[in-house]
């Protein structure tokens, strides 16, 4: 597709280093994919030299920060938080405009960062230890939590406000300094949160930003021997390179990758309650959510009806730029993720699916990136389009015989982030719950959309070490120290 050909006036929006905003050695032109015309703002690109800068910003930083009195690190993520929510409509315009998912999408994802902060502007004031006797006689145990030191945050397109905020707050609030590295596409809502942070009272290093490509700032962050902790989303392969690197210099790792979501839907399930899960986890923010219900698992006794039902909803949906009034899918974030959707579509009808719906390119008004939502039917677990994360508006159908096969299809692929049960059976939601290899379990609600205050991750391919979000975010932003004390 065509590229952008106008755009607005160059200001380059620069990277945040020691307290300073810096120019960089280029620029990158952010796209509107609902409108290939519009260019939503210029953004640098970092130098080694300048990545380096931040890192070391940030481990002089940490010297002081990390005996900082709780209140000031209450006040500044409160102050984070506060202008977040302030300004939600015109970010989530802004996060929009540059990702494609629909205005009320967008909107809610900022409402979301906002409330991040504050939760974390909470747990600053409730970071406690353990004071225990001592096998030995006149001797106490003390345990407490402690800063890490300079953490490396490499963030996603998909959520470019909240998973950004969710990584950023608890390293701040347990008193660690951060190098913020967004992902290429969406360096908008990166500057504007980070712009925000900038005011809000933080000593200079404390908070970093740096914008380029993984290949450079991400490879020194993973690198760097004063780099302590390493959280990253994103893809399995990158994922898996950078744990091997991290635990080769002995730093922390957190890492988020992928999903391949099972929906399971029973015989006794409500027809209603079914689709409209499916579809708002399969296919809402053109399902390119690594929590999206990807594979379809349905009984024998409903697939019919369940297929017909879907159908007719998908044929309902309006498909359109991501900021006009009734648009429920934007579009897809950029060519080569519509590239790789369409490969997908391909795969599937080359390996026998029946495509039942969809999964053609659209030209709309504007010139986007949009695909129609595909729906693939007939399909057997060991396919690639069951196995593989696609990553955008595709779904599939498996048909299962009952409820004990469609556990096993469930389960049996390499991922374990999110799963979902629609059921009337408090029987088969029960042992569901406890028998799904999955972090997080959904009984008839969406495999996506999670909240702020409680823990996110998965198991096998999908996370790998401690949990985001909530309170057990304190098992990776902060280490453990023991003490015993004699008089």
């Amino acid at each position: 597709m065509a590229q952008a050909a106008s755009s607005v006036a160059r200001e380059v929006h620069r990277h945040y280093i020691g307290g300073e905003w810096t120019a960089g050695m280029d620029a990158i032109a952010n796209v509107n994919p609902s409108d290939l015309h519009e260019v939503v703002g210029h953004y640098a690109t970092a130098t080694a030299e300048q990545v380096q800068a931040a890192i070391t910003a940030a481990a002089q930083a940490f010297e002081s920060w990390q005996f900082s009195p709780i209140e000031q690190r209450f006040d500044a993520l409160d102050a984070i938080g506060s202008e977040i929510l302030a300004r939600r409509e015109e970010l989530g315009r802004l996060l929009s405009r540059e990702e494609g998912k629909t205005l009320a999408e967008g909107i809610g994802e900022v409402a979301r960062a906002g409330r991040v902060f504050k939760f974390f502007a909470g747990e600053s004031l409730r970071i406690s230890g353990e004071l225990l006797a001592s096998t030995r006689r006149g001797v106490s145990v003390e345990i407490t939590r402690e800063p890490v030191g300079v953490i490396g945050l490499i963030t996603p397109w998909n959520f470019p406000m909240a998973i950004p905020a969710w990584k950023i707050a608890p390293a701040l609030c347990y008193g660690n300094t951060v190098v913020f590295k967004p992902a290429e596409l969406v360096p908008a809502s990166a500057w504007a949160l980070s712009e925000i942070i900038a005011r809000a009272g933080l000593p200079p290093g404390v908070f970093n930003l740096v914008m380029g490509p993984g290949r450079l700032v991400g490879e020194l962050l993973v690198n760097s021997p004063k780099v302590r902790a390493i959280s990253f989303t994103g893809s399995v392969p990158i994922g898996a390179a950078i744990a091997a690197k991290a635990a080769a210099r002995g730093a922390k790792v957190q890492l988020e990758m992928g999903g391949k979501n099972p929906l399971v839907v029973l015989d006794d399930a409500d027809l209603e309650v079914a689709v409209n899960v499916a579809v708002q986890g399969a296919y809402f923010s053109t399902g390119q959510r690594c929590t999206a219900s990807s594979r379809l698992i349905v009984t024998e006794g409903i697939h019919d009806r369940f297929i017909a039902a879907l159908e007719a909803r998908l044929a309902t949906l309006k498909i359109g730029h991501a900021l006009a009034a009734g648009t429920e899918i934007g579009p897809v974030v950029s060519e080569p993720q519509l590239r790789q959707d369409l490969d997908y579509i391909a795969i599937g009808q080359r390996e026998g699916a029946r495509l039942r719906f969809g999964g053609q390119p659209l030209r709309l008004e504007h010139e986007g990136y949009y695909l129609q939502p595909a729906l693939f039917t007939d399909t057997q677990p060991a396919m690639r389009i069951n196995q593989e994360e696609i990553f955008g508006p595709v779904a599939t159908v498996i048909r299962a015989r009952d409820y004990e096969q469609a556990l096993a299809i469930a389960n049996d692929v390499p991922f374990g982030l999110s799963s979902g049960v629609v059921t009337r059976s408090l029987r088969y939601a029960a042992d569901f719950r406890r028998r799904s290899q999955a972090g997080m379990v959904m009984v008839n609600v969406p495999t996506a959309g999670v909240d702020y205050h409680v823990p996110f991750g998965g198991r096998k391919g999908s996370s790998y070490g401690p949990r985001e979000q909530g309170r057990y975010a304190i098992e990776f932003y902060s280490n453990c120290k023991t003490a015993y004390i004699a008089p």
